[in-house]
Order: C-alpha cells, then sequence, then structure tokens
C-alpha cells in the first residue's frame, strides 16, 4: 500500500504537466464545447489504458527495444502533432469562427474530440516509456500481472480526472474563450504548442 501510495502522489504530479494531452483537450472543449472536450479526454485515457496494459504486460518493452516499431510510431506521432498544430495556425490566421453558443453533442464532433485524445496519446511513444520506466520502480521483482496491470491503470484514472476537470473549467468559460480575439490568440498558442510538442519529439530521438 505504501508503494501504492507513493505511485500514486508521482502519477498526480506527472498528470499535471502540461503536454499534448493538455492541448488536444483544451483545443477540442472550446471547438465543441464540453461533449466534444469529454471525449477527447475519453481518448487520451483509452490509448492510457492500452499502453499501460501492454507495458504490464511485457508487450511494451518489445514495442520500445523494437527500432523500426519505435521509430514509426514516434514519426507518427510527430506528424500528427505538427497536423494538428498548423491546423490551429491556419484556424486562427482566418479568424472565421461560428458565434458562440451551445456543445455540439452529435455522433460525429464525440467521434473527433475521442480520435483526437486518443492519436494524440498513442503515437507519443513517451507514454509507453514513462510505464516502462516507472512501474518497475514501484513493484517487487514478484509483483502479479494484474497489480502491475492495476497501478497503470490508476494512471489512466488519474489522467481522466484532471482532464474532465480541465473540461469543466473550459466548458464554463467558453462563451469568452470562444470570442473572435480570444478564440485566434487561443488557436495560435495551442498550435504553437502543437508544433513545439511535435519538433521537440521528432528531435529527442531515442
Amino acid at each position: 500500500m505504501s508503494s501504492y501510495l507513493q505511485f500514486l502522489v508521482f502519477a498526480i504530479v506527472v498528470v499535471l504537466i502540461p503536454g499534448p494531452d493538455f492541448a488536444v483537450v483544451t483545443s477540442n472543449t472550446i471547438r465543441g464545447g464540453r461533449a466534444r472536450g469529454w471525449w477527447a479526454a475519453l481518448g487520451v485515457t483509452s490509448s492510457n489504458a492500452v499502453q499501460g496494459t501492454a507495458a504490464a504486460a511485457g508487450l511494451g518493452a518489445v514495442i520500445v527495444h523494437s527500432e523500426p516499431i519505435f521509430e514509426t510510431i514516434r514519426w507518427c506521432g510527430v506528424a500528427y502533432l505538427l497536423y494538428l498544430g498548423t491546423r490551429a495556425l491556419l484556424s486562427a490566421r482566418r479568424g472565421a469562427y461560428p458565434e458562440p453558443g451551445g456543445a455540439t453533442a452529435g455522433a460525429g464532433p464525440a467521434f473527433t474530440g475521442w480520435r483526437q485524445g486518443f492519436l494524440s496519446n498513442v503515437t507519443n511513444p513517451k507514454v509507453l516509456t514513462f510505464y516502462l520506466a516507472v512501474l518497475p520502480q514501484f513493484l517487487s521483482a514478484h509483483a502479479a500481472l494484474g497489480t502491475a496491470v492495476a497501478y497503470a491503470l490508476s494512471h489512466a484514472v488519474l489522467s481522466f480526472l484532471y482532464l474532465t476537470l480541465l473540461v469543466s473549467a473550459m466548458a464554463r468559460a467558453r462563451r469568452i474563450l470562444a470570442r473572435r480575439r480570444v478564440r485566434r490568440a487561443l488557436d495560435a498558442a495551442t498550435g504553437t504548442a502543437m508544433l513545439g510538442f511535435g519538433t521537440r519529439m521528432a528531435l529527442a530521438g531515442r
């Protein structure tokens, strides 16, 4: 229990550090409201659960130590972040936005939010590396697979709770944030952040 509590504290610190997930969820909430932001957060959580379970089962180590697979995932992540960043910057340049109003909760926007959240996370090899590097520090050498999976899923749940709080805060302020001048500034900021994350991922290598 002591090791688990220490892991939770460490995981909370990691979750609170802004990264691509923060930018993607923020962007989706401003674009589509609470529902789309929630689905983006669920997409991130789904990816965390998949990668955490893979790491606990040992599959993650195979991926990380396989150069072609690891590099393919990394460059897909770079390309996707650069794509999202470029879209946001182009949107800021055009400045053509609908009037602030209610959130769109259709299946299309919901899937778009989930897809962007999932893809931005699953193509970030640092997430898988995090699980492989951190989990063993809090687990005994003879820990059961179920224990390792529980640790990984705990991190995913903490991430989801934080992102849903972020969505709620952004949704409450959406009428202000969706104003044209503010929206352009936010699109420019999130676009620049995504391009920065993508560039850093490209230069970081292994």
